[in-house]
């Protein structure tokens, strides 16, 4: 699990600074401003979750099953979260009206707190 959380943390991170980049030079021109303050929201979700993953695949205190429902978690939870952000920010660039899927958007965020409370819980009951 430590190899998949960190190459998914990595690719998760990548494609974090390129669509940071696309959203402040390419969108710019094509979205309003508070479309693109939007976009920025979901880049930084994602970028905060991978580098999450990345710190967490070296806990050694963690149990597997706490990693796994961690790494899952926070990838649904991305995917989600950040995934409908980017359509819901760019939703007058496509003819399909990403509204409509909106309500995964607080699904995707309920994942990622439920992947931290994993983390409170466990920190919490580790022995001294």
């Amino acid at each position: 699990m430590t190899r998949t959380m960190l190459l998914t943390g990595a690719v998760l991170g990548g494609l974090a600074v390129i669509l940071g980049a696309f959203g402040a030079h390419a969108l710019k021109n094509l979205i309003d401003a508070e479309a693109v303050k939007t976009f920025e929201t979901g880049v930084k979700y994602q970028m905060y979750h991978a580098l999450l993953l990345i710190g967490v695949a070296n806990l050694p205190h963690l149990t597997d099953l706490a990693k796994t429902s961690v790494f899952y978690l926070v990838l649904f939870g991305v995917i989600l979260f950040s995934g409908s952000v980017y359509f819901l920010a760019t939703n007058n660039l496509t003819s399909f009206d990403f509204r409509k899927i909106g309500f995964i958007t607080p699904i995707g965020g309920t994942l990622l707190i439920i992947a931290w409370g994993i983390l409170i819980y466990n920190f919490f009951s580790w022995k001294k």
